[in-house]
């Protein structure tokens, strides 16, 4: 009964306080993890649409193999996505990558340590080679490159919330704080609650314990639990995306060297000198 009137004290309400900070502490540094990962895959399926749309509309098709090269780099947009999405979760490339590019380019990304920068290079060298050609004008070029680097900006910024965890110390310590507290519960509310103060008890530390928990699981939102970011479906919305596009006919087919009149289309604005 000693036990129990000391830890009934008012002045005992401190370290409630104190604990409610650290978990709301907690729980928001977890919670703006996952909404930056959000965020982040925001600006990568927007971006992947911009540089898709602006591909396909832009440069022109004078043969049937550069189509065929334009579809090729429309599905290199949605493959960097999904490497991406493999590189995060620590995993090898799949057949998921093996559907959104050549034989050729899957046994090199097989080979490769940081698959997602391979793929970033290869649509960087098809906007180059347009370049060359006469296809994309050099401030066409300059627009693409710079949507082609905030995929890549994507890319790190989500690497940087991977492999900067919360401090495995922090987590130890609170979780030994709450183990500790939810002991010496029933101590400070046995002379108030009586027959209820299992009931309470339990009740409470249920929901300190799920604070918790919940933290941990969404603060890597980049795994396959059920809290975390639904990438499968982000990455498959972007390849329907892709797939609408292609079915459209392009705005341009061929355009002088110049790129100043387009040569096939009766209802196509000539663009300015």
């Amino acid at each position: 009964m000693l036990f129990c009137y000391f830890f009934s004290k008012p002045y005992l309400v401190f370290p409630d306080l104190v604990l409610g900070l650290l978990l709301v502490f907690r729980t928001n540094t977890a919670y703006d993890r996952f909404w930056e990962g959000r965020k982040l895959w925001g600006t990568l399926v927007n971006t992947v649409r911009n540089f898709a749309r602006q591909i396909w509309l832009m440069v022109p098709e004078k043969e049937v193999s550069e189509t065929d090269d334009k579809i090729a780099i429309l599905k290199l947009l949605v493959a960097f996505a999904v490497a991406t999405k493999i590189h995060l979760r620590g995993e090898k490339i799949n057949s998921e990558i093996e559907a959104l590019v050549s034989p050729e380019q899957y046994k090199k990304l097989k080979t490769m340590n940081h698959p997602p920068l391979e793929i970033a290079f290869w649509i960087g060298d098809y906007l180059q080679n347009q370049n060359k050609k006469h296809h994309l004008h050099i401030y066409q070029l300059t627009a693409l490159y710079k949507l082609l680097d905030t995929m890549v900006d994507v890319l790190g910024a989500c690497e940087r919330i991977l492999k900067t965890p919360i401090p495995l110390a922090y987590q130890i310590h609170l979780q030994q704080i709450l183990l500790i507290y939810c002991l010496i519960l029933p101590l400070k509310v046995v002379n108030n609650l009586e027959a209820f103060t299992g009931l309470v008890v339990a009740i409470i530390s249920f929901t300190l314990l799920g604070i918790e928990e919940i933290a941990r699981q969404i603060e890597n939102p980049f795994g396959y639990d059920e809290n975390d970011l639904q990438l499968d479906a982000i990455c498959q919305a972007m390849l329907r995306n892709i797939e609408d596009l292609v079915s459209l006919p392009p705005s341009v087919k061929t355009y002088d060297p110049d790129l100043k009149a387009p040569l096939d289309g009766d209802n196509l604005i000539t663009l300015p000198e």
